[in-house]
């Protein structure tokens, strides 16, 4: 669940910076990511805990979706080949300041750079504590790519980590929060 977390920290920095973003549509987007590492106990690890997220005690399942409803993003679905797609709602005023799915959550900062067709990004959070750097691309306003270098010691030792994602539209409402 740790590195789940990370993931999702690692998008959420993203968000807070994204002024230089082309235009993108409010509704309901996407985000696919998949986690990877060259570390054979980290590579472990993380299929590991998307074996986990599969297979969660229907309570602790339900306790996940619920707080995760509440701030306007779906369960965590885990595809056969270990990326986890999740839904979220941009609003109007999300889109207008170009802020990606997921809002800055805890104790991040991030700054962002204009390239063509997108931005390079570097974030830091001290909880959990994690860092790192990577572009984002948009292909247009229905879809993006990002791949992001992370450093992590959230598990107590050093960790890194890429995650490459895909941002895509799914429609122009979003799902209301219970």
């Amino acid at each position: 669940m740790k590195h789940i977390a990370i993931m999702l920290t690692a998008l959420a920095a993203l968000s807070a910076n994204a002024q230089t973003a082309p235009t993108i549509k409010p509704g309901t987007w996407e985000t696919s990511s998949k986690v990877s590492s060259a570390d054979v106990q980290t590579s472990a690890a993380l299929d590991m805990a998307m074996q986990q997220l599969g297979n969660l005690p229907p309570a602790q399942k339900a306790q996940m979706d619920a707080f995760l409803a509440k701030n306007g993003v779906s369960s965590p679905a885990v595809s056969r080949d270990g990326a986890i797609a999740v839904r979220a709602c941009v609003t109007p005023e999300m889109a207008a300041r170009k802020e990606l799915p997921l809002n800055q959550k805890g104790e991040c900062t991030s700054t962002s750079t204009p390239i063509a067709s997108g931005y390079d990004v570097a974030f830091s959070c001290k909880n959990p504590a994690s860092s790192g750097r990577g572009t984002v691309k948009f292909v247009d306003d229905k879809n993006y790519t990002m791949a992001m270098d992370v450093s992590t010691t959230a598990t107590g030792s050093q960790q890194d980590v890429k995650i490459n994602s895909t941002g895509r539209w799914i429609s122009s409402t979003c799902p209301a929060k219970p």
